[in-house]
């Protein structure tokens, strides 16, 4: 189930301002060890702790592969690969990867069971409570998806 939360533009300089939208919020982030929990609980022959291992080991190997210049694709999930940003310089021949880099970020492209256009048409939704922004400017008790 998809929970959200009403909330209004209050950006005054965009043409949004005054309309109002939902935001997606969750009660929780399981980890790789609850992942390994709930998956061991559906009629596997393997141990949560096997599960565990396998599956902490395959974050590592996607980390390798990807910073190694390849994409990690996991059927129904997402294809992994690294992009980067970097700073302008004035031509080619001034511009040095090692002064301009300034992030290499992780994509998660979904694919199969999980592209958004499977999400939408399969999921639930409902409305959690009013949106309400506290003085951090972040949501009064929740966690938002960023």
């Amino acid at each position: 189930m998809i929970r959200y939360k009403v909330y209004q533009s209050k950006n005054k300089v965009s043409s949004s301002y005054g309309l109002w939208y939902a935001r997606a919020v969750y009660d929780e982030t399981v980890g790789l060890e609850k992942l390994a929990e709930h998956m061991a609980n559906h009629n596997t022959p393997y141990s949560q702790g096997c599960i565990f291992g396998v599956l902490r080991d395959m974050v590592n190997c996607i980390k390798e592969l990807v910073l190694d210049g390849k994409a990690v694709k996991l059927d129904n999930l997402a294809i992994f690969s690294a992009s980067i940003s970097t700073s302008g310089a004035a031509s080619a021949k001034e511009f040095s990867i090692t002064n301009c880099l300034r992030n290499v970020h992780l994509n998660a492209r979904a694919t199969g069971k999980l592209r958004t256009a499977t999400l939408t048409s399969e999921a639930t939704k409902k409305e959690v409570a009013e949106y309400t922004v506290n003085k951090t400017g972040k949501s009064a008790g929740d966690d938002t998806m960023e």
